[in-house]
C-alpha cells in the first residue's frame, strides 16, 4: 500500500525539474502533461464576473453550468440533459468517485495515464492491465481482452469496469471506430461498465477528424468524463465534468458519485462554474481559440515525433492530444553500453546526462524492461506568456526562434542518446 500513497510520478518529476532549474540546471522539460498556453482575456473576464458566486450551491453544479455541459455533449452526438451531468474540481475527483461508487476490478490499457491504477487501488478495486493494440493507445487490445478477462476471473478476480482514454495519454493516438465498436461488444458480452475519459477529445490534429465515443454504441453502460485542463489549458482552474447514462442504473450511479462528492469536493467553485458556462457553451471566441491551440499542438507534436524517429525510435504518429511515446528497443545494444537497460535508467540518463526530462514507461504501467517514455510536447511553447501567445498565433510555430531552439536541443540530445 505504501506505493499507492506516494506522490504521482508526473507531479514528482515536475517538482524535481523545478528544483533543478532553481539550482541553475538547463533542462528541456517534456515530463509533465500540461497544456502550456496562456489564458485568453475572455475567460479571465468570466472568472472575474463569477467572483460573487460564493455560495456552495448544488454538489452536481448549478443548473446553468449543467445545461452548458449537456449542450457540449449534445453537440458531439450524445444527446444529453442537464440532469445527466456533474461538474467537479477537475476530472480526477470524478474518476475517483466513480471507482469508489462501483464494485469489481478495473480493466486498464497498458500503458495508461499514471493516475488510473493508484486511484483504483485507493478505492479498493482490483486492476487488470491489458496491452494496447499496435495501431493506437488508450484502449486494451480487443483481440486480447476476452482471454484476459477469463484468466482474471479464473484467478478470483471480478472485472466489471473498462476504462478507456480517447485520445490517449501517453501515446497521443486514438483508436478506430471499429476498435471502439468491438470493445463495446465485449463490454456487453461481459457486462462491463465503461468509463470513457475524453479529456483530449477536442485536440485532434487532422482537420475533420473525429473520435468515436463508446457512448455512441452503448450509451446505457458508458460514463464519459472530461474537463477544461487540456483543451483550454485551464489545469490550475480545476474544471471537470461528466455525462451519465439516462437509465435507472445511470441515475443510481450518478447519485452514488454525488454522495462521494458531498464528502470530498462539496461543489465546483462558483467562479469556475461561471467560466464553465461560457467555455462549454462554445461561443465563437472559444471555438477560435481552441482551433488555434489544436494547430499548435499538432504542429509541435509532429516535429518531436520526427526527431525521435530520426534518432532510431519506433513511435506511433501522434494524432490527438500533445504526447509522443517513442520506443528505443532497436537501440538497446547502444544504450546498454551506457548502462541504460530499462525505462527507469533511460529516464535518469536523459535528465542527468542530456538535460531532457521525460516520464519513463514504467510509471505508466508499461513493462519495466522497456525502453519507452512519454514526452509531453506541449511544454515547448515558451517560457513566458509573450512567447506562448506568439506560438499560438504563428502560422508555423516550429519556425519561431524560441520553439526552434528547443527542438534543436532535443534533436541533439536524442542523436547523442543513440550515437
Amino acid at each position: 500500500m505504501t506505493a499507492v500513497f506516494a506522490t504521482s510520478p508526473n507531479l514528482a518529476l515536475d517538482e524535481a525539474v523545478n528544483r533543478l532549474r532553481a539550482e541553475g540546471r538547463s533542462l528541456v522539460h517534456l515530463g509533465f502533461g500540461e497544456s502550456q498556453l496562456p489564458v485568453p482575456d475572455f475567460l479571465v473576464a468570466r472568472l472575474s464576473a463569477g467572483a460573487q458566486r460564493n455560495a456552495y450551491g448544488p454538489i452536481a453544479g448549478a443548473e446553468d453550468a449543467r445545461e452548458a455541459a449537456a449542450g457540449y455533449f449534445t453537440r458531439r452526438g450524445l444527446a444529453t440533459g442537464p440532469e445527466q451531468t456533474v461538474l467537479a474540481p477537475g476530472s480526477k475527483p470524478i474518476l475517483f468517485a466513480l471507482m469508489a461508487a462501483l464494485e469489481g476490478s478495473v480493466i486498464l490499457p497498458k500503458p495508461c495515464w499514471v493516475t488510473y491504477e493508484p486511484q483504483a487501488r485507493l478505492a479498493g478495486r482490483g486492476v487488470l492491465e491489458v496491452p494496447i493494440p499496435a495501431e493506437s493507445g488508450g484502449v486494451p487490445d480487443p483481440e486480447r481482452l476476452p482471454e484476459a478477462i477469463r484468466a482474471h476471473r479464473a484467478a478470483g478476480g471480478d472485472p466489471r469496469i473498462l476504462l478507456l482514454t480517447l485520445p490517449d495519454n501517453p501515446t497521443g493516438t486514438y483508436p478506430s471506430r471499429e476498435t471502439v465498436r468491438r470493445l463495446c461488444e465485449i463490454a456487453e458480452e461481459e457486462d462491463l461498465l465503461i468509463i470513457s475519459d475524453e479529456i483530449y477529445r477536442d485536440i485532434l490534429h487532422e482537420d475533420g477528424a473525429s473520435v468515436t465515443s463508446p457512448a455512441e454504441f452503448v450509451p446505457d453502460r458508458t460514463v464519459v468524463t472530461s474537463g477544461l485542463s487540456k483543451s483550454l489549458a485551464l489545469g490550475g482552474w480545476r474544471i471537470g465534468f461528466a455525462r451519465f447514462p439516462d437509465t435507472g442504473k445511470g441515475r443510481w450511479l450518478r447519485s452514488r458519485v454525488l454522495g462521494v462528492g458531498s464528502e470530498i469536493w462539496s461543489t465546483l467553485a462558483g467562479p469556475m462554474q461561471e467560466v464553465a458556462v461560457h467555455a462549454l457553451s462554445e461561443p465563437d471566441e472559444v471555438v477560435a481559440h481552441l482551433s488555434a491551440s489544436v494547430r499548435l499542438h499538432g504542429s509541435v507534436a509532429a516535429a518531436v515525433h520526427a526527431i525521435v524517429t530520426e534518432a532510431g525510435a519506433v513511435c506511433r504518429r501522434p494524432t490527438g492530444g500533445f504526447y509522443v511515446y517513442p520506443d528505443f528497443e532497436q537501440a538497446r545494444a547502444v544504450l546498454a553500453a551506457k548502462s541504460v537497460t530499462d525505462s527507469a535508467s533511460l529516464q535518469e540518463y536523459l535528465i542527468e546526462r542530456l538535460g531532457v526530462a521525460v516520464l519513463g514507461g514504467h510509471h505508466l504501467g508499461d513493462v519495466p524492461r522497456c525502453l519507452r517514455f512519454r514526452a509531453a510536447t506541449s511544454m515547448l511553447y515558451g517560457e513566458t506568456p509573450a512567447e506562448r501567445w506568439a506560438a499560438l498565433r504563428a502560422p508555423d510555430p516550429v519556425a519561431l526562434p524560441h520553439v526552434a531552439a528547443q527542438l534543436d536541443t532535443l534533436r541533439d540530445a536524442f542523436a547523442r542518446l543513440t550515437e
